[in-house]
């Protein structure tokens, strides 16, 4: 069952960027290409207006799973200079902690949202370009905070239990064999300073 979670999440993401980055690429075609004498009177009929309103909505509910992404996969930015110097037992308590501030924080936003979508949702209010309702909208809200909720708490529990927080290795890149990076080593950490073995 996560498996899928794991994979509809991400296809999800890529769902909403791929159709974003299209409807973009599609609006500023249509905008250059309405200029040109010979193309105008094919394109003049076409109306993007709608385009940008759409763009942001997908951005918006893609940052929304990316960032429920972003707490399953680690690569949040953290600063945890000061942790990492304390006591396994200290640090491990702190690491909790935070896991399940983050937890409460994103169920607490997640249930105003479903409040705030609840509302909107018996008005007639909706969008000014794309006329859609406007709970539609606001609907990325509750459901990627409880998505990020659940992350939250599964990255805690496998804490917990294994003692080992997802880490994202911001050198790797999918599709280079292992070990590919060692053949052109131009910074080797291992440094020989003064000749000395």
């Amino acid at each position: 069952m996560l498996k899928f979670l794991d994979h509809l999440e991400e296809w999800m993401i890529a769902l909403l960027m791929g159709s974003a980055t299209l409807i973009t690429f599609v609006a500023v075609v249509h905008r250059y290409g309405s200029g040109i004498e010979t193309l105008q009177p094919y394109l003049a009929h076409i109306n993007m207006a709608w385009a940008q309103e759409l763009t942001i909505y997908l951005f918006v509910w893609m940052a929304k799973f990316g960032a429920a992404y972003g707490v399953r996969t680690g690569i949040h930015v953290g600063v945890d200079v000061l942790i990492n110097r304390l006591s396994d037992k200290t640090r491990a308590k702190f690491i909790i902690f935070g896991l399940l501030s983050g937890a409460l924080f994103t169920g607490v936003i997640a249930v105003l949202g479903g409040n705030f979508v609840w509302e909107i949702a018996h008005t007639d209010q909706t969008s000014p370009d794309l006329e859609a309702p406007m709970w539609l909208v606001y609907l990325a809200i509750p459901c990627g905070s409880t998505l990020m909720c659940f992350r939250f708490l599964q990255v805690a529990w496998n804490f917990i239990k294994t003692g080992s927080l997802p880490k994202h290795d911001h050198g790797h890149v999918d599709g280079i064999e292992e070990g590919a990076e060692d053949l052109d080593n131009l910074h080797p950490h291992d440094l020989n300073h003064g000749g000395k073995h």
